[in-house]
């Protein structure tokens, strides 16, 4: 789920005005309203802290990362490539990876 789509969703589950998140966070209704729309894509991460901390979740959780724990800040990387590729090519990819596996046995 896209950024924009995840503040709507919280903010009609909190059922919040546009404005009383704006006030919350110390923003304007209208960049609300941007990020919601999807016009604005790249709020500072002061403001999704703010937004995150408003609705009382993570920033990682906000952006739709939902990063898992791991060692390696190479995976996380990885992780939010693969989510901009086509089902296709994640399919493709997952094939690979489940020869690679197979291959190290």
């Amino acid at each position: 789920m896209a950024l924009g789509a995840r503040l709507k969703q919280l903010r009609l589950k909190k059922g919040e005005t546009l404005q009383e998140v704006a006030d919350a966070v110390g923003g304007s209704k209208a960049h609300i309203w941007d990020i919601e729309t999807g016009k604005a894509r790249n709020p500072t991460l002061d403001l999704l802290t703010r937004l995150a901390s408003h609705f009382e979740t993570t920033v990682s959780i906000l952006v739709g990362e939902e990063p898992l724990e791991t060692d390696s800040p190479e995976l996380l990387v990885m992780f939010r490539d693969l989510k901009g590729l086509s089902e296709r090519d994640r399919e493709t990819i997952q094939a690979v990876m489940k020869s690679l596996k197979k291959s190290d046995k």
